[in-house]
């Protein structure tokens, strides 16, 4: 019984470190379009009026980014949101529409 409780606490830990792996998504285009600016990251977070420590977090891939902030580093930067995800490689952003 204690063999087969310590083996799906093992099991239990892999999958658990394997799903906190997975869920870290990296945002490698935020920081390359920062560093080809020559921007800090203090000055990107002033900029779209996020804390440092929050921003470095976003950059790393420790906090996933939330939508407000997408939208604010796509305008700062003039590209999309789908470009800063990777969803795309076109750097230009989308025409404004319409009003």
């Amino acid at each position: 019984m204690k063999q087969a409780a310590a083996k799906l606490r093992r099991l239990f830990s892999e999958q658990l470190i394997l799903l906190l792996v997975m869920c870290m998504e990296r945002y490698p285009r935020i920081r390359n379009l920062r560093e080809d600016a020559d921007l800090t990251q203090t000055q990107v977070g002033q900029a779209i009026n996020v804390p440092q420590r929050t921003y470095a977090y976003y950059e790393s891939g420790q906090r996933m980014i939330p939508p407000h902030v997408l939208c604010a580093l796509a305008d700062f930067y003039q590209t999309s949101v789908d470009y800063l995800l990777g969803r795309t490689d076109a750097a230009a952003p989308y025409p404004k529409p319409l009003k």
